[in-house]
């Protein structure tokens, strides 16, 4: 129960002069019989007089509020984190990479993209007052955004939530101008207005188009081909603008293609089965394992490459995701950082087919296919800069195992997460 003092008296006081009323009334009395109505009389001021004494009682006791909201104050030694999309397939990985370290955690997901069962999950491991809440929102209603930075003390942002894929991009680009570019504003505006100091981006590679020099550094210079990789270079020029103008500490971080789950088994990679024709090779790969669907599309046999196939950089999850941590233990005020997170090493999509094909056990039917538009030929990085900077350096190179991790979750959990009994928001 929430209010102030004076919300809660009147309530009580108007109770009280209920009782008084119905109990301490005389007016109806019959004095026809005195012993007997001197009786009721002494009885009547007797009740009264316990009454009275009980509503003094009840006046002078300070309201049963429930305690304060841990999460809406700051605590020494406790840092709060917002992670925006927390309910998709990285976030949530964030989320449970966070909760492990003790930090407090705020997810917001509006669930157009993520999962309530990757929720379920995180609450029912961390159920301790102040570790975890779950708000049901937006990022484009200012009017929620404003809200949920007013009644929350936020010491960091680590923003994922974002459409991410390419093909849809190109499909409905001003859908991903606005998810993308339009709500980091508003998340910028509501961190300026409520002192919010430090943000980590989620930023991906597809800023940087397609370089004719590889491996790419956070030097090479960024032309998106896509709306998707568009949309994050211009959310990145506003956050690089408005860090100008502030003692922000920001860091930016640009990753590759992302594979793998928790090892544990907790959370894993769910897409909806309407985005399966946009989704990540893996998640193609499993289902074509699995047999939902019969065989596996390959966007491209032509690209000037060894095998023709395209080249990608392709990172763990649980590498992607130490390091945001990392990245958030070492933001400073007044200072931005930018950093490409991958393994420095490029496959194939043909050998990721063969590793996919190795660590299910199963001969998955491949169908090749014209390429996709919007895509690029090769990708790859330089993860120097974070290794020297941020001490990170990915740990899962070896792309079997990552995919042998996350078919395991896939197995068991051929429908992706259970839906829960109930949730609140």
């Amino acid at each position: 129960m929430t209010g102030s003092v004076s919300q809660m008296l009147p309530v009580i006081r108007t109770r009280s002069q209920s009782r008084s009323s119905s109990s301490c009334s005389f007016t109806d009395m019959d004095y026809s019989d005195t012993k007997q109505k001197s009786h009721h009389v002494l009885s009547k001021l007797l009740m009264a007089a316990v009454l009275t004494a009980f509503c003094v009682v009840i006046l002078r006791q300070p309201p049963n509020f429930s305690a304060p909201n841990p999460f809406s104050r700051r605590e020494p030694g406790v840092t709060h984190v917002l992670v925006t999309g927390g309910a998709g397939y990285i976030g949530s990985h964030a989320a449970l990479r966070l909760l492990r370290d003790s930090y407090r955690v705020t997810i917001v997901d509006n669930l157009s993209r993520g999962n309530i069962g990757a929720i379920k999950v995180l609450q029912e491991q961390f159920p301790e007052p102040g570790r975890l809440q779950f708000i049901l929102a937006d990022l484009g209603d200012a009017e929620a955004v404003n809200k949920i930075f007013a009644q929350n003390a936020f010491d960091a942002v680590m923003h994922f939530a974002a459409v991410a894929y390419v093909g849809e991009s190109t499909l409905e680009p001003l859908r991903y101008y606005r998810n993308i570019t339009a709500n980091t504003l508003m998340v910028l505006e509501a961190m300026a207005a409520n002192n919010v100091k430090t943000l980590i981006y989620s930023s991906t590679c597809a800023t940087y188009g397609e370089p004719e020099k590889m491996p790419i550094t956070e030097e090479t210079s960024q032309f998106p081909i896509n709306p998707y990789g568009k949309a994050k270079k211009m959310s990145e020029d506003i956050i690089l603008d408005f860090s100008k103008r502030t003692d922000m500490a920001v860091m930016i971080l640009r990753y590759f293609n992302v594979i793998g789950s928790d090892p544990e088994g907790m959370l894993g990679e769910s897409p909806r089965p309407e985005l399966r024709e946009h989704g990540r090779i893996s998640g193609a790969c499993f289902d074509a394992a699995l047999g939902i669907i019969p065989g596996l599309k390959v966007k491209g046999t032509d690209y000037a490459t060894a095998d023709g196939t395209c080249i990608r950089d392709y990172i763990d999850v649980t590498d992607l995701v130490d390091a945001h941590v990392k990245a958030l233990d070492k933001a400073e005020p007044n200072k931005v950082g930018i950093y490409n997170v991958g393994t420095g090493k490029g496959r194939s999509v043909k050998e990721f087919v063969e590793a996919c094909k190795e660590a299910t056990g199963v001969d998955i039917n491949i169908e090749y296919l014209s390429r996709r538009p919007g895509d690029y030929a090769e990708v790859f990085s330089d993860p120097s800069k974070i290794n020297r900077e941020l001490n990170w350096t990915a740990q899962n190179t070896d792309l079997s195992k990552s995919l042998q991790v996350a078919w395991r979750w896939q197995q068991a959990h051929r429908n992706g997460y259970a839906a829960p009994l109930a949730m609140a928001f």
